[in-house]
């Protein structure tokens, strides 16, 4: 292990050996870091305002609050829907809230539609809340992880017999 040496110190005397060079105060070696133990503080929604019109995917793990238009699918953990929003594509997310309209397919593991929610299309949930005044069309599905469109682990198809030689000899 190497240690810092004093030479090059400010006020250092060279021929100061008579006493003993104190030891520095132990840090901690780079390996040694512990993070706070305090969790970041969750970053807040991202907002599409309502003057914004999107043409295109959008996709993230945070939190997206479209107030706008948006031509194409969205990806999100928490997907909020404001009332002058129209999303036209796949809407996939953890949290699906529902406030504006929405025309394509809806995929979450708690979708709720609001009073003032408009949806045509299909909805795929874990578990689903329809408030009174909501307008819906299109059928409802309850499947265990619709995130994944509710397809299962691919299994390898069953090897079927071989042929048998088409001679007798």
């Amino acid at each position: 292990m190497f240690s810092k040496s004093k030479i090059n110190e400010p006020g250092h005397k060279a021929d100061d050996t008579s006493k003993p060079a104190m030891p520095e105060p132990s840090k901690p070696a780079a390996g040694d870091y512990k993070p706070a133990a305090t969790p970041k503080a969750k970053p807040p929604a991202s907002v599409l305002s309502a003057d914004l019109h999107v043409t295109g995917n959008i996709k993230t793990t945070g939190d997206i609050q479209v107030e706008g238009t948006v031509e194409g699918d969205i990806r999100a953990h928490l997907l909020t829907i404001g009332e002058s929003a129209t999303i036209k594509g796949e809407v996939v997310a953890d949290d699906v809230v529902v406030n504006g309209r929405i025309v394509g397919r809806v995929r979450g593991l708690k979708v709720r539609l609001t009073a003032t929610a408009r949806v045509e299309g299909d909805i795929i949930h874990k578990t689903i809340a329809i408030e009174s005044g909501a307008h819906f069309e299109g059928s409802v599905q309850r499947q265990d992880d619709p995130l994944n469109g509710g397809k299962r682990p691919a299994q390898p198809a069953p090897q079927a017999p071989a042929a048998a030689p088409a001679g007798n000899g």
